[in-house]
């Protein structure tokens, strides 16, 4: 029943799609040749000619639309930004393809200008209709109508995770029933959710037919009565999701295989573990730090006169830091401290106000400048342009003790700026949290992903409060 109406959802979302688009287009033409507000400058192909374009666009944009996700991810649980953002991704990659297609079949007459309106206008109204459906729905929810009720069997963390994030986000219309679960007394509440009682009960409460879902929300101390329930399950027909009690152990989204028949979840996907993935991510380095490097020259030269004026010593300054595969290299910096001892560099961690601190070398690291010369181990292949900071051995050997999962971001190059640094973890923040965006990243590497971080650094990486 769910996947049902999930599908007729699906199909009236294609059909107001297709409507949208041909709106969106006939709109742009009419702008373009009719509104006189756009020149009309040059020679126009006949209007006929532009609409039979339309043969070709609505299909293959609702076919964008589909490998973007629009149409795959349940719409209950998709939040506005990530529809929005792959709105706008698929009618980027829509409007690439058909100004390449004209170029190929050397079409020059064909408004690219008219084009441009188009995609304005089709991301306008798509994420606009959208909304108006997410506030129909929510509002129809609100009143007690498109409601799904589901029942929790097993009291565990995860079961506890899901009241909350269910209780967190109304908007999605779950009503949860109840717990059953062997191990728990009747009548237990967790956040005004009730342990109604045992496992066994289902036998009672599945042929009622009231439900829409089970989530299973066994801990893992009982997983040997999952195979037990969900045969009690899928035998009335119920729709059944299993949610495992150890998240804290794989990723969101856990990298499966399947080996003859046996699937196998791997504990960590690493993309960049991937030959061609590796390849493409080095290039991107090196003509990058080369362009950085041409680019940031002017200021560089100038960074290290002044340095030499305004403080004894020399103008690099190069630390032993842990990369890749645990293996250690020397990062370098332009020396934005007074010379100290090599125990204090290997130890000690920079605080506010730091009496080690020059003051030119306090502008530098508030304005990431004494970072550049980190674009020359990236060009020697210790680093990349993007990846997690590399920490000092002393710190390395600690932190890998308290805080679980840290020695995972070594599988990866480290980097002169990362997804934590643009979400505001450098300095003296939370490394936990630092971790957590590490992690992140490792998991769900992409070159968009790299170029998006790149552009957050230009407005959130160089200038930050907590680099002191």
């Amino acid at each position: 029943m769910i996947k049902g109406n999930q599908k007729r959802l699906n199909r009236l979302h294609v059909i107001i799609d297709a409507l949208v688009i041909v709106l969106s287009y006939g709109l742009a033409w009419l702008i373009k040749f009719r509104s006189g507000l756009l020149s009309n400058a040059g020679a126009a192909l006949p209007g006929k000619t532009y609409m039979s374009a339309l043969v070709f666009i609505v299909p293959a944009y609702l076919l964008l639309y589909y490998f973007f996700h629009l149409y795959t991810t349940p719409k209950r649980l998709s939040g506005r930004r990530y529809e929005a953002s792959n709105i706008i991704k698929a009618n980027t990659v829509g409007l690439l393809i058909f100004i390449l297609v004209l170029y190929v079949i050397n079409q020059p007459y064909f408004s690219r200008e008219m084009l441009f309106v188009f995609f304005c206008l089709n991301v306008c109204f798509e994420i606009l209709f959208r909304c108006v459906l997410r506030y129909s729905l929510n509002r129809i929810r609100s009143q007690g109508f498109n409601l799904r009720h589901i029942l929790l069997v097993g009291y565990s963390r995860a079961a506890e995770a899901y009241i909350d994030r269910i209780l967190a986000n109304p908007q999605w219309g779950y009503v949860v029933r109840g717990i059953l679960d062997d191990n728990v007394e009747h009548g237990t509440m967790y956040k005004g959710i009730k342990v109604l009682g045992r496992i066994d009960n289902l036998l009672v409460i599945l042929p009622e037919n009231k439900l829409d879902e089970i989530a299973i929300t066994l801990s893992l101390t009982e997983y040997y009565k999952l195979e037990r329930i969900v045969d009690m399950c899928e035998k009335s027909g119920v729709h059944t999701k299993f949610i495992p009690d150890y998240n804290n152990i794989i990723p969101t989204k856990p990298y499966t295989e399947d080996l003859l028949g046996l699937p196998v979840v791997n504990i960590r996907h690493v993309p960049l573990a991937e030959t061609f993935n590796r390849i493409v991510k080095r290039i991107f380095d090196i003509v990058g730090a080369v362009l950085a490097i041409i680019l940031f020259s002017p200021v560089m030269l100038l960074v290290a006169i002044l340095i030499k004026i305004t403080s004894p010593g020399p103008l690099i300054f190069k630390q032993e830091r842990i990369g890749q595969h645990n293996r250690s290299f020397q990062m370098y910096k332009f020396r934005s401290m007074n010379v100290q001892s090599e125990t204090a560099e290997k130890t000690a961690w920079t605080k506010k106000d730091d009496p080690r601190i020059t003051g030119f070398g306090r502008f530098i690291r508030q304005t990431s400048l004494d970072e550049l010369p980190q674009l020359f181990n990236v060009l020697k292949g210790d680093m990349s342009l993007v990846g997690p900071r590399p920490e000092r051995p002393y710190f390395v050997e600690k932190f890998k003790e308290e805080i679980p999962r840290y020695m995972v971001k070594h599988q990866v190059r480290p980097g002169l700026t990362g997804w934590a640094q643009v979400n505001g973890y450098r300095g003296d923040t939370s490394i936990k949290k630092r971790i957590d965006y590490d992690l992140y990243y490792i998991e769900n590497w992409t070159l968009g992903f790299d170029l998006k971080i790149l552009f957050l650094t230009v407005f959130k990486g160089f200038i930050n409060k907590n680099a002191y």
